[in-house]
């Protein structure tokens, strides 16, 4: 590109190459963007990143070797002014309102991307955070999810794996009525009614992996 080219670069970065190709496809019709390159992993997508400093990345969050949270920190913290838009496929994702966090400047579900990709990349290279109701919607709902702290995940992920308060008292050396209060936090932050419940939505929500 020339030093005069005021096309709008584009990094897409995903692990389906049937995506990307897409999205190659659809950016080679635009005249004000232009296509620097594809990644498949977080990884290849950072050195890509450091080469082209693309105006916008569209990033993928669930790949191999370097996940997309994971990537956008990484990327951030070399380019604090890196514009990144999440590619999901839930609505409601966990990984979602950790990718806010991360700097994500933009969100896009991939079954409306036909409809709407093109429109994000010009917002979010125009400054603008691109939300989607569907996904805003989502967020708050999950907000209070990633309000648990160190140690209430610590506790969470120690009765997924099946253990008793009991149990869980003395692999972390602390009181058993201290891990009965940790589980009542849970049960709100999660709306969960019993222990079982909030193991479920943490799964379904991403929070934890078992």
């Amino acid at each position: 590109m020339s030093s005069q080219d005021t096309r709008i670069t584009v990094l897409i970065v995903d692990d389906h190459p049937l995506l990307r190709e897409g999205v190659a496809a659809v950016l080679l019709t635009q005249r004000d963007m232009h296509l620097v390159g594809e990644a498949a992993n977080g990884s290849e997508a950072l050195d890509l990143y450091r080469q082209f400093r693309p105006n916008v990345t569209l990033m993928d969050l669930q790949m191999p070797e370097m996940g997309g949270i994971e990537t956008i920190q990484a990327i951030r913290s070399e380019y604090p002014n890196a514009r990144i838009i999440v590619l999901t496929t839930y609505s409601g994702d966990m990984q979602i309102v950790r990718a806010i966090k991360a700097g994500a400047s933009g969100y896009l579900l991939k079954n409306m991307m036909r409809k709407d990709l093109l429109d994000t990349i010009r917002a979010v290279h125009a400054g603008r955070r691109v939300v989607p109701p569907e996904i805003a919607a989502g967020i708050a709902e999950y907000v209070a999810a990633d309000d648990l702290s160190p140690r209430e995940f610590e506790i969470l992920g120690q009765i997924a794996a099946g253990g008793a308060n009991k149990d869980i008292a003395w692999r972390l050396s602390i009181s058993e009525d201290t891990v009965k209060g940790h589980v009542k936090n849970i049960l709100q932050k999660l709306r969960a009614s019993d222990r079982t419940q909030a193991v479920t939505i943490a799964i379904k929500r991403g929070i934890i992996d078992v």
